[in-house]
């Protein structure tokens, strides 16, 4: 398990999944491949966050922004999901879905990309927990899992002119 890991546990109850798991070994590999080319141009992907992206993990966001984070993945789970796609939309009322609202409540990726976008937002906003000195090493080697600090996502109004 990663520091990173064990963190999220510690804060949130929650145990990301690892990324040997065959739920998302396959994202990681990509990843590691999209990584290995976007350092090859000079971009600073620094794997704890320092850079210009953060690793993410939708359901703690869901966890932490007290929406139901379990039990919404899956073809089977499609009624529980519209349920949480209108909690995220009260919770967020200012968010505007772009015609995907409904892709959301049928489709847990897409869901999970729209927290993803949230979830990035908040830590540009500096509004994200970034690894403690103690863990600083290993994030930098492993990686790091950015949480929120927020009860819900940043309403714009409360966000212009703050991304840096």
């Amino acid at each position: 398990m990663r520091a990173t890991d064990a963190e999220v546990h510690r804060r949130t109850g929650l145990t990301p999944l690892s990324v040997s798991t065959d739920r998302i070994a396959h994202p990681a590999l990509r990843w590691a491949g999209i990584e290995a080319r976007l350092r090859e141009l000079g971009v600073n992907v620094a794997r704890d966050g320092s850079g210009v992206v953060c690793e993410v993990y939708p359901a703690a966001a869901l966890h932490g922004w007290s929406l139901g984070h379990r039990g919404y993945k899956g073809r089977h789970n499609a009624e529980q999901r519209a349920e949480l796609v209108a909690a995220l939309a009260l919770k967020a009322p200012w968010l505007a879905w772009n015609g995907h609202r409904d892709l959301c409540s049928a489709d847990d990726d897409a869901l999970d990309a729209v927290l993803a976008a949230l979830i990035c937002r908040e830590v540009a906003l500096g509004r994200g927990e970034p690894p403690p000195e103690a863990l600083l090493a290993a994030a930098r080697q492993e990686g790091w899992i950015w949480l929120t600090r927020q009860e819900s996502p940043t309403a714009p109004a409360a966000a212009r002119d703050q991304i840096q």
